[in-house]
């Protein structure tokens, strides 16, 4: 029997190992050829899912602006704000960074609309302009709501050598509450009066006009109008529903605001450099706080006054300003946010 067995193995040997080596060879080639879509290989050893996917946005039904209903029933009004919305959604390290910046400078533009009357909504039009940024268009708008001089010079800011106040934030915004005021009781619609900020009133004067409507999402205009209000609606829609847009983040990785008190100034200072460093602080600081003052001088016309911030607390500490902000619970843009 055990002579029997034997030659069975040997004959029959084959027939077992061959499907083996077939199968496992079959498995090697599978593995190394078949992988998910979801999946990256990194080096040589590891194997990780993919975190990020380029999906379409999603477009909500129904969305407003200023209280406006917006008509995304109409082809060319959802598809430009699914452009605007897809561009500014997956451009993460711009609206990453203005997240941060909206933490500290919100706080300070929500309560001016809000005594002028302006809808909340107008604060998302600054990131749009600017991104908080001080820069300077080519056509010579500069400051937070990149204010043109002249425009600037019209609803009461100060811009000559020594001050441009274009660049104050808490001013800035008392003249564009004005523009927009003023440009509400002129086309009845505040959709029109955020776009003629980018056009120009004159411009929405012809418009009005020539298509006989003072309806915006009816006007025909060039390509940077026709786009501004759908770039605040993005915008309004990220900030509203960050989650929903892919952005995660915790209270402590949003920039604080830093707290500070004003020195009243009458006279003129002569050398900045050195009115800083009496105030306890460097000269990088003073600008940091006062991005209006144009000059390393400060010349004072008669009978008008400003006021100078000078940041207080724990300024120098990063992590105790931090702190701080966590104690206040401070308002943060966004519904929901990671959490520890």
């Amino acid at each position: 029997m055990n002579k029997i067995s034997k030659i069975f193995r040997k004959k029959n040997l084959k027939w077992f190992v061959a499907p083996g080596l077939i199968l496992s060879i079959g498995i090697i080639i599978f593995a190394y050829t078949e992988k998910p879509e979801s999946e990256d290989i990194i080096g040589d050893d590891f194997v990780i899912k993919a975190e990020m996917k380029a999906v379409p946005v999603p477009i909500p039904k129904k969305l407003s602006f200023a209280g406006e209903e917006v008509p995304l029933n109409l082809f060319y009004v959802r598809e430009g704000l699914d452009r605007e919305l897809t561009l500014n959604t997956y451009w993460h390290s711009q609206s990453l960074l203005l997240f941060k910046r909206a933490n500290r400078y919100f706080p300070v533009i929500e309560p001016i609309l809000k005594r002028n009357n302006i809808p909340e909504d107008f604060k998302y039009m600054i990131l749009v302009e600017s991104g908080f940024l001080h820069n300077t268009s080519s056509a010579g708008a500069a400051g937070y709501w990149q204010f043109l001089k002249s425009t600037a010079q019209e609803y009461g800011l100060e811009v000559n050598q020594y001050v441009d106040e274009r660049y104050h934030l808490e001013k800035s915004t008392e003249a564009l509450c004005e523009f927009l005021r003023k440009s509400y009781q002129r086309y009845g619609t505040w959709t029109v009066a955020a776009a003629s900020f980018n056009g120009g009133m004159g411009r929405f004067d012809r418009i009005v006009q020539s298509q006989k409507t003072s309806n915006y999402y009816e006007m025909y205009m060039n390509q940077e109008t026709s786009r501004y209000i759908f770039r605040i609606l993005a915008f309004k829609l990220i900030f509203e529903h960050p989650e929903r847009y892919g952005y995660y983040f915790k209270k402590e990785q949003l920039y604080p605001p830093i707290r500070s008190k004003e020195v009243i100034v009458k006279e003129n200072i002569p050398n900045l450099v050195d009115f800083a460093k009496k105030q306890g602080i460097n000269y990088r600081i003073l600008r940091e706080m006062n991005p209006w003052l144009s000059d390393t001088c400060l010349m004072v016309p008669p009978n008008k006054t400003y006021r100078i911030k000078i940041p207080t607390g724990n300024y120098n500490s990063y992590d105790e300003m931090i702190r701080e902000e966590l104690k206040k619970e401070a308002s943060i843009p966004g519904e929901s946010y990671e959490k520890d």
